[in-house]
């Protein structure tokens, strides 16, 4: 498993190679979409992505847990959770572990 993160820089070049503007117009873009993607997050909106997957937002009720290591019951607070469920084709790209062919095509 490979130690490095992706980061936004990272994307940044990618998009400044490939698409051929200017590394900083590519970290505005970069930033821009990343930026949307959470406003919608949190305003909770259902935000799907072909071919990458969705996120949406989840009320989780409080509920009592118990501590495994004593036994005793524990209040859960109520609390949202992000969730995100990746799409068919990435998780088959996953599966086979095949890297992007750089064609562009999604």
């Amino acid at each position: 498993m490979p130690g490095k993160a992706l980061t936004r820089a990272d994307i940044a070049t990618a998009l400044h190679q490939r698409v051929g503007l200017s590394f900083r117009e590519s970290a505005d873009v970069v930033d821009f979409v990343i930026d949307e993607i959470c406003d919608a997050v949190v305003r909770g909106e259902y935000v799907k992505i072909a071919t990458f997957g969705s996120f949406r937002l989840r009320d989780k009720k409080a509920r009592v847990g118990r501590n495994l290591k004593t036994l005793e019951e524990v209040t859960i607070s109520e609390r949202r959770v992000l969730l995100f469920r990746p799409s068919q084709h990435l998780r088959r790209r996953v599966a086979s572990g095949t890297a992007d062919d750089s064609s562009g095509d999604p």
